[in-house]
């Protein structure tokens, strides 16, 4: 039964992964480019792993949450392989799962290797493979994110706007990749379609 998704889970991994080695080696850290207009962008940033562009600061972060992320794809796989065996799940859900597990393992993948496998990108394209070594450990590895939707911008907001007064604001910051648009929408579909499905005991 694992047979007729894998080719669905190899293709939407192999999205993630082509984007995110072609920003890695035709760009460098914080470069930019218009997709249509003022509203979508490709902005090349790299963060130590959480989603939409979000940072952590302490080392020992790092590593916890890569194993963590680990742990939760095993998990994932667990769950989706449980769903297939019981044969009472919909199509559906079973996708929304599956773009899940692809959104996790796509990160995660970021995460445990990129580190290794590329050189740095500050101020140059990364290298693939570089003679002197990664940027970093195994497991220390930042995740690529491209996706930026700037729908709203305004340079300076008015003095009479508590907190923002004065200050620009961008309406949905976030920059983000294919693997976290996954997650998102996988999510997102089981919440609003599949609720039923989800209290069913496997």
């Amino acid at each position: 039964m694992w047979k007729k998704y894998i080719p669905i889970l190899f293709l939407l991994l192999l999205a993630d992964q082509a984007l995110k080695i072609w920003v890695k080696t035709h760009m460098q850290l914080g470069e930019e480019f218009s997709v249509i207009g003022d509203w979508f962008y490709i902005h090349f940033l790299e963060n130590p792993g959480i989603a939409f562009g979000g940072k952590i600061d302490h080392p020992y972060w790092k590593p916890i949450l890569t194993i963590f992320r680990l742990l939760a794809v095993i998990g994932i796989g667990w769950y989706i392989s449980r769903l297939i065996m019981k044969k009472n799940f919909t199509k559906g859900f079973i996708f929304c799962t599956i773009l899940i597990f692809a959104g996790a393992i796509g990160n995660v993948i970021d995460s445990v290797f990129y580190g290794v496998v590329f050189g740095d990108s500050y101020y140059q394209v990364a290298q693939f493979l570089p003679d002197g070594g990664g940027y970093a450990p195994l497991l220390f590895g930042k995740v690529v994110d491209m996706f930026y939707f700037p729908l709203i911008e305004i340079a300076e907001m008015p003095s009479w706007i508590p907190i923002l007064g004065g200050k620009p604001f961008v309406f949905f910051a976030p920059v983000f990749n294919l693997a976290d648009s996954y997650i998102t929408v996988g999510i997102l579909l089981l919440l609003l379609f599949y609720r039923k499905e989800l209290n069913k005991k496997l």
